[in-house]
Order: structure tokens, then C-alpha cells, then sequence
């Protein structure tokens, strides 16, 4: 603010700068949409490691080639990667188990526990209640099990809507693993056995107590004063008693049924659970001491098992293309998303198909500056079918686009044995490599783009060979000796010697894309903005700066910024129709370093001797 002088002296007043930092956009941050083991379908999902990739998609199978390519970029230096899963339309299905209650008059579903994605993975999922709360004639906890391992833990929630903590509110905001569904206000049974009210004097507990966990059956004394000292006066006292009593008998081999049985105390009750995660392993204290008890009230299995789960086919082109935010669609709202894989066409049968999905591909790619890694089809098996199968691609020769050939054979880590897979998970790594190491203006390619965990290639090709597929617009993969299974190749699809293309080299692409998607984020501020000299000046000045600073890194050819790029905003660019209509013109000139595809080497032998 403006300083009003008020006695003689100075004054200090700041002003802040006319110059708004641009900031440079990533630029290997690569969408991988298919077919993947579990996760959430047709919602993109960011990861930053193959442990993370695990967690959320389940990690290496069979039936995913999306699995192996996310493998294998962040095995050659990927950093981070959007999945989406993709299922066939009308197939997958959610794992659930319903909770009965007898609390009423009548038993009846309380609660319905669905998986909150598809596939079998959920139908490994257990759930656990019991009433060991704060309100024990009210609420009830909730524990969700992934196999044998306690995942989440959501207590004192109740089924009553006007309850502070109810249940579908609190457990499908806070779990990753289930959601539920409230069918009755009645809480759902607990787990395990769960006995008669005790009055508030024990009976006598020096009595012989028979236990059955699924077919092994036990005897013990629950009360011996010459063992046990003082007799338990609370049922929190029974309990502990119950529970030593219990993990001390011995237990079926392999089995911890016993070993890890638990007693939970509520109110005047005892819940008895088997330390199995098995559902067969039901707690039943038999005979009349046990009658006399209560101990034998209500029998439920230590958890209950969700069913039903089951995964998805892999999608068809039309699933992946997608509508309305499913399949590739689901990319169109993501930020930050620069390369774009679909390893799933290279096995596809109908080329018509790969072209129908890499059509559509394409024209995201333009609308949101994404750069498409396609592979070549499997069918291609050799160079000639790679150069007869070429045409087809003719109605996809984009600009935003480049295509690998041959596949890339690795050891499948499930089998140990030698398998083909579609390069552009391995090649999109190499991308994201290059570009920290060198810059986004550095071709992936090269002696230095070594595709790490290659063993070979699919297709074993010549110089000459790989001469003939070049000029045709299609990247090949090269073992080089002493260096191993490199990139060797930069092209775009647009890039074919007959087609004459400005952007033929796939580093030119992605640095014009880099640059845009960087200064369309860096104006925004522009909008609304009086639109007179001041403004074209401090666009200037912003642009400029961050230009120069690609300039120093190495981005452009030239000695001089003069050299290497302008910037131009003024009267000429906006005119006063263009001020009249509120628009500002703003033309950007770079000058990109093509790479070094063809190094001719002139050798010249001198004949005589020279003196000097």
C-alpha cells in the first residue's frame, strides 16, 4: 500500500514485482488404462512406486499387460503413473456378506458389507463385530480382515440414522476396503459365541466346561482355587479367567484356534471368538455346566466371509475408448498426465480394432498435450510383416503419437520364464529417465536409453533392416553390442520422409507440448486483467523469463536468446478490435534442437607429406 508520510524521516515501502513465475509443467507422468487384477474401474488412480502399484491394483497377473507395463516403468526409471481400470462392459462383480440381527422380534438383515471394488480379491475379505463399547446396548464395532491380517477398525458405530456415529457414514468415508449399507436400525449379531446375561453375583465357577472349535473338541476346569487364587468378582475378571483357560488348551496342528481365542467382556455378557480367521471355526461350549452358564446363548462363526467377488474380462476397444468419464475418457479431467500407454492393443487380433482405439486416443492426446506411446501389434514378427502391416496405420499418422517396434522379451517374474511383452511400459521408463537426466528436449534414444531387465528382443534387426522401417515412421528396438536392448529411434508417426512433417522428431513434439501446457497454466492470471501495454509488457517480461531459462538449459539451438526464440505481444498482435472483443494475442517463436538421427562421417587420406 501507499505510504503517507507523516513526520520527517525515511520510508521504507515495498512494491511487489511485475515478473509471475511460470512454472515449468512434468513431463513424463504416464497414464497406463486397461485391464488390471482389483482397484476402483474407470477412475484414474496416481502411483509413484510398483509397492503403491501393489496395494491399489493387486499387482503382476496373467491376464494384464497393464501389470507388467507399469512394471517395467518404474523398473527403468518412471517416477509416477495414473492407472486406470478398465473391465468389460457388464462383467466384474463386488464381493458382499449380509449381517443378520436378532435383536427384534424376529432375525432379519441388519447389514449389508459389499467390497468397494470388483474382483475375487474381495472375497478374501472377513468381517468382525462385537459390543465391546462405550454404549453397549446400542452401538456396536466393526473389524474388516484382508485374509488372516486386521485391515480397519471403525468402533462404537450404530445403524440408527440420528446416531453421531452411523455406520454407513463413518465406514464408507474411512475404509478403502468395504462399504455398507444400513437394512434394519437392529445392530447386526457378533461374532463368535455370545452368552446369557450373568447376574451381578457369579455362580459358582469351579466346574468342568467342555469347548468345540470347528471338530476339536477340549476339557478344562474353568475355576480351580488351588491354581486360579481368587475367584473372578466382575464378568472383566470371568473374561481374562476364560481367555487363559482357553489359550492354554492344545490346539490342532498348523491351527491357532485356540492359541489366539479371545473373550470380550460387555455389560454382563462374554463374546468368545476362535483366534481362526477360518469361518468353520466356531466356538460351542457343550453340556449342562455350560447350560447352566449361559455360555451358549447365541453360536456365530469368529467372522463373516464375503462372497461373490469376481473379476472383470479384459476390456474390448469399445471399453477402453470409453463415454462419459469411463475408459480414456476418464483422463479428461486428470492434470498433469504426459504420456499415454495402452499395452493392451499390441495383442488385440483385428488391426481395425487397434486402429479404432488408437484413433481415439490420438484425439485426446491433441486436446489435452499427452504424447501416445502405441506398440507395434504381436502379430508383426518379422520386419516384413512390419512393413506390409505399416499401412494401416496411415489413418492415425498423428503428430502427438509414436510407435515401437518389436516387442521386448523379459523374464516373467510370476513363471521365471523368458515371455514377449509390448514395449511402451519399458519405453515410456526410458522417457521419464531421459528427461530427468537430460530434459524433455533430449530424444529418448540412443546408447543411453538402455532398456533395463530386457533380456532380448522379439525380433532381432540389421542396420539395414532397421533402415527400411525409419523412413516409415516406426521406432525400432536395437541390441548394441557391449551396451544392450536400446531406444533406437525418435520419430512421430507424422514423421515418414514422404510426409515432410514439422514435428517428425517426437523430442520437437513434446518440447512444443511442454512449453504450451506451461504457459497456458502460467497466464491465467491474464484473465480479467485491464488489457492495455502495461499488461502486454508484463506478459512479455513472464514469458520471456521462463523461455530464457530453457534457453540456458540447453532446450534451444542458437547462441543467443535472440537466436532462440521471441516473444511478441503488443499493438500489432492486439489489435483494437481484439481489446474491443477482450482478447490478447500472444505469438511464441522457439527454435528446438532436432536430434542427430544421421551422423556422417567424411574421411579424407592425405597423399605426400606435409611440412609444418
Amino acid at each position: 500500500m501507499p505510504t503517507t508520510p507523516s513526520y520527517p524521516g525515511v520510508y521504507v515501502e515495498e512494491i511487489p514485482s511485475n515478473v509471475r513465475t511460470i512454472t515449468a509443467v512434468t513431463t513424463s507422468t504416464t497414464a497406463f488404462v486397461g485391464h488390471t487384477r482389483r482397484g476402483p474401474l474407470n477412475r484414474p488412480v496416481r502411483v509413484t512406486s510398483f509397492a503403491d502399484y501393489e496395494r491399489r491394483f493387486g499387482g503382476l497377473t496373467a491376464r494384464s499387460d497393464v501389470s507388467y507395463a507399469v512394471h517395467q516403468f518404474f523398473g527403468n526409471g518412471g517416477s509416477v503413473a495414473v492407472i486406470v481400470r478398465v473391465a468389460k462392459d457388464g462383467t466384474g462383480r463386488e464381493a458382499e456378506v449380509t449381517l443378520d440381527s436378532t435383536e427384534g422380534k424376529s432375525e432379519c438383515p441388519a447389514l449389508r458389507v459389499r467390497a468397494k471394488e470388483p474382483g475375487a480379491w474381495g472375497s478374501r475379505l472377513r468381517v468382525a463385530v462385537d459390543y465391546d463399547t462405550g454404549e453397549p446396548d446400542e452401538t456396536f464395532n466393526l473389524r474388516v480382515l484382508h485374509g488372516d491380517s486386521p485391515r480397519e477398525y471403525f468402533t462404537g458405530v450404530s445403524l440408527d440414522p440420528g446416531h453421531g456415529r452411523y455406520a454407513p457414514t463413518v465406514v464408507n468415508d474411512g475404509s478403502a476396503l468395504v462399504a455398507v449399507e444400513a437394512l434394519d436400525e437392529d445392530r447386526p449379531d457378533p461374532s463368535g459365541t455370545v452368552s446369557k446375561p450373568f447376574a451381578k453375583r457369579l455362580p459358582d465357577l469351579a466346574v468342568e466346561l467342555t469347548v468345540k472349535i470347528g471338530d476339536v473338541e477340549r476339557e478344562f476346569t474353568l475355576f480351580d482355587p488351588r491354581r486360579d487364587g481368587e475367584p473372578p468378582a466382575t464378568v472383566t475378571q470371568l473374561a481374562l479367567l476364560l481367555e487363559r483357560k482357553l489359550r492354554a488348551l492344545p490346539d490342532a496342528p498348523g491351527r491357532r484356534a485356540f492359541a489366539g481365542a479371545e473373550v470380550i467382556p460387555f455389560g454382563q455378557r462374554l463374546q468368545t471368538v476362535a483366534g481362526s480367521t477360518d469361518p468353520a471355526d466356531v466356538v460351542r461350549f457343550v453340556g449342562e455346566c455350560a447350560n447352566d452358564l449361559g455360555l451358549e446363548a447365541s453360536v456365530n462363526p469368529p467372522v463373516f466371509a464375503l462372497t461373490g467377488g469376481e473379476d472383470g474380462d479384459p476390456p474390448g476397444p469399445r471399453d477402453l475408448i470409453g463415454s462419459g468419464g469411463t475408459g480414456l475418457q476418464a483422463l479428461r479431467d486428470v492434470d498433469d498426465v504426459n504420456l499415454l500407454a495402452l499395452p493392451e492393443l499390441a495383442g488385440y487380433d483385428s488391426v481395425d480394432d487397434i486402429v479404432t482405439v488408437l484413433s481415439a486416443a490420438q484425439l485426446l492426446c491433441e486436446e489435452r498435450r499427452i504424447f501416445l506411446l502405441a506398440d507395434a501389434p504381436a502379430a508383426w514378427g518379422s520386419v516384413e510383416a512390419a512393413r506390409a502391416g505399416i499401412g494401416a496405420f496411415d489413418s492415425v499418422r498423428g503428430d502427438h503419437a509414436a510407435l515401437y517396434f518389436p516387442q521386448v522379451r523379459l523374464t516373467d517374474p510370476l513363471t521365471g520364464r523368458l515371455r514377449s511383452f509390448p514395449p511402451s511400459g519399458a519405453v515410456a521408463g526410458v522417457y521419464a529417465r531421459t528427461d530427468a537426466e537430460r530434459g524433455v528436449w533430449k530424444a529418448a534414444a540412443g546408447t543411453e536409453a538402455v532398456l533395463a531387465g530386457v533380456n532380448s528382443l522379439a525380433v532381432r534387426l540389421s542396420d539395414r533392416e532397421n533402415g527400411l522401417l525409419n523412413p516409415l515412421g516406426v521406432n525400432c528396438l536395437r541390441t548394441v553390442p557391449l551396451v544392450g536392448s536400446v531406444v533406437w529411434g525418435a520419430r512421430t508417426l507424422a514423421g515418414t520422409d514422404a510426409g515432410g512433417s514439422e514435428w517428425t522428431y517426437a523430442p520437437v513434439r513434446r518440447l512444443a507440448l511442454h512449453v504450451e501446457e506451461s504457459l497456458h497454466r502460467g497466464l491465467r492470471w491474464v484473465v480479467f486483467e485491464p488489457n492495455d501495454e502495461q499488461l502486454w509488457q508484463q506478459i512479455r517480461l513472464n514469458v520471456s523469463a521462463y523461455l530464457q531459462d530453457l534457453f540456458q538449459r540447453g532446450a534451444f539451438k542458437g547462441n543467443t536468446p535472440r537466436q532462440s526464440y521471441f516473444v511478441k505481444c503488443d499493438a500489432e498482435t492486439t489489435t483494437g478490435a481484439d481489446i474491443e472483443a477482450g482478447i490478447v494475442n500472444v505469438v511464441v517463436g522457439i527454435a528446438p534442437v532436432r536430434p542427430a538421427e544421421f551422423v556422417i562421417v567424411r574421411l579424407q587420406q592425405l597423399a605426400g607429406q606435409f611440412q609444418l
